[in-house]
């Protein structure tokens, strides 16, 4: 039985925070986004860029990985890598990363048992690394829209698999709100409105016109 009158202000321990959680980029490359045929290509770019600033905003620790880079998918993409300039991407041969020893022991070394994770494809090399890492015990979180199928089914039945198997799917924009999650956090308030102005879409416009109109507060 629940008492209501227990109930607190607090978040739930579920919730992502800059403190609790890493994320992932897996696969982000030419190769793999010619194949990609679940939504719309730019789309998913733009969701990964958007992720990709989220998590520099809030200074969450990032792990970036390639496949075959050199011999068959290409370089990550530069929009990717331009956010972490200084980054190592660590490029493996393993569909699944979680089967790459450099990859987990990355995960390993930010001691966060929550991750974020996107990648290409949905059904392979994003549903590889989920299932594995939830068997030992972490905490994922997938976000769809920076990850991408190569075909509307193969990514939509990739993510029940996933939540199936334990998985919480989130959109990025989702996941950087919830990582701020108050306006009062004066902090990170700037660098907030810039990603959602950048990458926010329509969201991102209304924010400019508040701000213009209104008031330089007036989104938050």
């Amino acid at each position: 039985m629940v008492n209501i009158a227990e109930g607190t202000a607090a978040p739930s321990s579920d919730l992502l925070t800059p403190d609790n959680c890493t994320v992932l980029f897996v696969d982000h490359q030419p190769q793999m986004f010619f194949g990609t045929g679940s939504s719309d290509r730019t789309a998913i770019i733009n969701s990964t860029v958007g992720l990709a600033k989220a998590a520099k905003a809030f200074d969450v620790p990032v792990v970036l990985s390639t496949v075959a880079a050199e011999s068959f998918s290409g370089p990550i993409m530069p929009q990717l890598a331009e956010v972490f300039p200084d980054q190592k991407i660590i490029d493996r041969t393993t569909m699944n990363a979680w089967e790459d020893l450099a990859f987990v022991e990355a995960v390993k070394a930010t001691s966060r048992k929550k991750l974020v994770i996107a990648g290409l494809w949905t059904e392979v090399c994003v549903v590889l690394p989920v299932l594995s890492a939830i068997a030992q015990g972490y905490q994922v979180y997938v976000v769809t829209d920076a990850s991408g199928g190569v075909s509307p089914q193969a990514h939509e039945h990739a993510i029940q698999r996933m939540v199936q198997g334990g998985a919480v799917p989130v959109t990025w924009v989702q996941a950087f709100l919830e990582l701020q999650r108050d306006w009062a956090r004066t902090q990170t308030y700037g660098a907030v409105m810039d990603v959602v102005k950048e990458n926010a879409g329509a969201y991102g416009l209304g924010v400019v016109y508040a701000q213009a109109v209104i008031g330089a507060h007036a989104a938050g």
